[in-house]
């Protein structure tokens, strides 16, 4: 894979808030999170809109997106209230999953679905604030799994959960652990269930992973907040830096943080930006060839892109 320079990237869209959570469709339409309320819609026209929920929680902020066939969205809400919710297209806004054990599901990461019609949510963390678990060796993110037999734990004491994503053989669930700097996977069992985790893919100094997605050569792909780092993981475990776009003595500063157990989201994780990639967290494969990568920014305005020589696999979502 050849790597990819910032001359390379181009943009689209605009006015876009924190597109933490980057959707494709076959469509060419484009779907993202967005801080304001809702989610922000890329039509394949090239116009930006914006579908906003009506009547939010306080400090309803959305973070992962799941797109269903009728073009309704589950969002994962990562304000204070937690939870998982159901936005329609008219922008009415349901509670979906919103407490677990007879608990309020903490701030709520990520919600994705699968070809067997469950959906999977991560929260990346008991604690609240969530800055109380970023630092390295602290882990009790969990994960839950919603089908016919109502919502269950599956996965527990991961080092802050982030984007968990059912890979193209529908056999693993992957999920980012950014403060565990990994990407772990799980067998899924007949009964929706997780089988023992293995760690897939250990990054080093300056990755912190986010969001990840999947191409037609088996390759997992992430996107390290703060370093701006793109990460392609081959099915022989060998890694690849495809774009990175950081400063070097401020990354070094970040690490330095990060080791001494005194990093933190406002100071650290949330840094960045300034970069010309602002700073990445969401990636997806699109296009009519499923060769261009998109990259969602918690600062940037717009969405960025280039060009890939491997096509991305089919996500579940593509034809709705």
């Amino acid at each position: 894979m050849t790597t990819i320079t910032l001359a390379d990237i181009d943009f689209l869209g605009t006015g876009l808030q924190r597109c933490e959570c980057v959707l494709t469709t076959r469509s060419g339409d484009i779907f993202m999170s967005d801080k304001r309320g809702g989610v922000s819609i890329i039509r394949s026209s090239g116009a930006t809109e914006l579908l906003l929920a009506k009547n939010p929680p306080e400090n309803f902020l959305p973070n992962g997106i799941a797109l269903l066939p009728d073009r309704s969205f589950l969002i994962a809400n990562l304000g204070p209230s937690g939870g998982v919710f159901h936005l329609s297209t008219d922008g009415t806004l349901s509670p979906y999953i919103l407490e677990f054990n007879g608990k309020p599901l903490p701030p709520t990461n990520f919600v994705s679905i699968d070809k067997a019609g469950r959906t999977w949510v991560t929260v990346s963390t008991k604690l609240v604030p969530r800055e109380q678990s970023m630092h390295k060796g602290y882990g009790d993110g969990f994960i839950l799994v919603s089908d016919e037999k109502g919502v269950r734990l599956v996965a527990d004491g991961l080092g802050f959960t982030n984007e968990a994503v059912i890979d193209p053989t529908s056999k693993w669930l992957y999920v980012n652990e950014t403060i565990a700097r990994c990407t772990s996977r799980f067998l899924i069992q007949p009964d929706g269930s997780l089988g023992e985790r293995e760690v897939y893919s250990q990054y080093g100094a300056g990755t912190w992973p986010d969001g990840l997605t999947f191409d037609s050569e088996g390759g997992l792909w992430i996107v390290s907040v703060v370093s701006n780092r793109v990460i392609r993981t081959r099915p022989d475990g060998h890694q690849e830096i495809i774009l990175e776009d950081s400063d070097p003595e401020w990354l070094d500063v970040c690490e330095q943080a990060f080791q001494n157990n005194t990093f933190s989201r406002q100071l650290h994780f949330d840094s960045g930006g300034k970069r010309k990639l602002g700073n990445i967290s969401s990636i997806g494969f699109g296009g009519s060839d499923l060769k261009t990568v998109y990259l969602g920014s918690l600062f940037n305005s717009q969405l960025a892109k280039f060009k890939s020589e491997i096509s991305g696999a089919l996500p579940v979502h593509w034809d709705f």
